[in-house]
Formats: structure tokens, C-alpha cells, sequence
């Protein structure tokens, strides 16, 4: 059984179908991967390919295999003799002898009006996306030393950088003015009033005292990241402050005998080939596990 069916869920099904194992994916339907628009780091697609169509493109090569797919959230998740026990939302139940876990993360962003730029010209990922900025004029919303941070990240792609301290909640220290001012980088602290945007393309933001901040980029950097491991708490899996679950680097087992954690929800990469990578290689601890225990 895996929950999650995202990148990482859909790479270990395919692997799992492929060693003809009966395979339950439950997937919500939600996640990172159903924003974004475009990938442009994937090996074989230099034009990009969007996240729900490569969700389809799983669907579609897992059930070669047999894979079956139940569209539901689940809420609970117990441990049995026999292996572990899903209940969805709508009381229904799913059982499976192996777990792999596959939740994701949801990101933090005051601006669900962007949505439509993600992976376009709107990111949250600077190892995967700070190419797609480069020498241009850009803008990092964010709150604190999350935003600094990422401001600091992006420097090297251009210097038409610009940092909007949304909100003001968490002020940026003395130090932190002086590394960005040492970094060429603007910095702007005030409400973000309005968002401006044609279509996919980002264009800029008003602030609340009238400031207009014309831009072609921008990225997204807030605290308070949703990691989706509350299932696995459930079942006595063990997690990190941030809520992000404990595996073995190699196998991807938990602390849990038969459950695994593959994807966001356990190093928070945010890479597509990672999160593939992970659900192939719990997939096969998973096959190693089973055989081990079969005649």
C-alpha cells in the first residue's frame, strides 16, 4: 500500500507492479506536483513538462502493471498482525502487508492568486528553478530569514534582485540588511497589497504604502511548510521538529518495521529526480522485505 501518489508514490508503484506485487495507491489528489506547470530540469524534457502531466503519465505506465488507484484522503492509519490498515474519509478501508509513505509537503504561500505562474515564472525551488531567473528583473517574496535566505541563494543568477519582506512579522536582523546589502540585493518591508500578474506571467507587486515593484520572476519563500507525516505519527513513526519523518538513507525504512517514507516528506528536496529516485529505491527494500519472508 502506498499513500501518496505523487512523484514519488508513482515511481515506487511502477517499481513494485513491475516485480507483479498487488499494489493499492490512495492518493488525495493534491500536492506539489499538481501545481506546478512546468519542470524544465528532468532528463528527456528540455522543453518542460508539467506536473499533472506527469502524474498522468505515471497513472497510465503503472497500469501496465496492474496498479490499482483509490482516489480518497485518508485520515487514519493503524498497525495490524498482518501489516497495516488505511480508513479514508469516507469510512472506507484499505490494507496492505508493506507501507510506504508518500504525503509530500504543502508549501507556505499567502498568494494562492500565483498559483497559476508556479513552475512558469513563479518558483519555490532555487536549486531547480534559479536558471529560469537569470538575468532578470526579480523579485523574492517572503517572510524573515526565509526569504533572506533564498535572496542570498539566487544572487549569482542576477543582480535585479529584490527582497519583499512580507507582512513585517519577522523583521530582518541588522546583519541580515547588511548581507543583502553586500549582495546588491533591494530590500522592501511592508504588506504586499496586490499581486499583478497576465495570465502565467508574473509582472510585479504593490505594497501597501503605494510602492509599485515591477518584475519578471519571482520566487516564493515563507516558513510554516505543511509536512503531510501525520499519518505516520499515527503509527509511532518517528519524526524530525519539522515534521519530517526519520529514514534509513539507504533503504528508506523507517523506524517502523514494514513502513517506508520516500520523497518530500522525509528529506524535503523538492527535486523531482530525487523524488523518483527515493520511491524507486523504497520499492526495492520493499521487494527485498517481502521475499525475505516468502517461502
Amino acid at each position: 500500500m502506498i499513500i501518496g501518489g505523487g512523484i514519488a508514490g508513482l515511481q515506487a508503484a511502477i517499481q513494485l507492479g513491475r516485480y507483479e506485487r498487488a499494489v493499492t495507491v490512495i492518493d488525495e489528489g493534491s500536492g506539489r506536483s499538481t501545481l506546478c506547470r512546468q519542470y524544465r530540469n528532468l532528463l528527456g524534457w528540455p522543453d518542460g513538462i508539467s506536473g499533472r502531466e506527469l502524474r498522468e503519465a505515471g497513472r497510465k505506465h503503472a497500469s501496465h502493471y496492474d496498479v490499482d488507484f483509490i482516489d480518497k484522503k485518508v485520515t487514519r492509519l493503524a498497525k495490524e498482525p498482518s501489516g497495516f490498515q488505511a480508513q479514508t474519509e469516507d469510512g472506507g478501508t484499505y490494507r496492505g502487508k508493506k507501507l510506504i509513505l508518500a504525503t509530500g509537503v504543502t508549501d507556505a504561500n499567502p498568494f494562492p492568486e500565483l498559483e497559476p505562474c508556479f513552475g512558469l515564472s513563479v518558483y519555490i525551488c532555487p536549486d531547480c528553478d534559479g536558471y529560469e531567473i537569470k538575468d532578470k528583473r526579480s523579485l523574492v517574496l517572503g517572510s524573515g530569514r526565509a526569504g533572506v535566505r533564498m535572496a542570498l541563494d539566487l544572487v549569482s543568477w542576477t543582480d535585479q534582485l529584490m527582497y519583499v519582506n512580507h507582512g513585517g512579522q519577522s523583521p530582518v536582523t541588522a546583519e541580515e540588511k547588511k548581507q543583502l546589502s553586500e549582495a546588491g540585493i533591494g530590500l522592501y518591508e511592508g504588506m504586499v497589497e496586490r499581486v499583478h500578474m497576465e495570465g502565467s506571467q508574473f509582472a510585479g507587486v504593490t505594497l501597501g504604502d503605494g510602492t509599485a515593484l515591477q518584475a519578471e520572476k519571482a520566487f516564493i519563500a515563507f516558513p510554516g511548510n505543511v509536512v503531510h507525516s501525520e499519518l505516520g505519527k499515527q503509527i509511532g513513526v518517528e519524526r524530525l521538529e519539522n515534521h519530517h519523518v526519520l529514514n534509513d538513507s539507504r533503504t528508506k525504512m523507517t523506524n517502523i518495521p514494514g513502513v517506508w517514507a520516500a520523497g518530500d516528506i522525509a528529506v524535503h528536496s523538492e527535486q523531482v529526480t530525487i523524488a523518483m529516485g527515493e520511491g524507486a529505491q523504497a520499492a526495492v527494500w520493499v521487494q527485498r522485505s517481502l521475499m525475505q519472508e516468502e517461502p
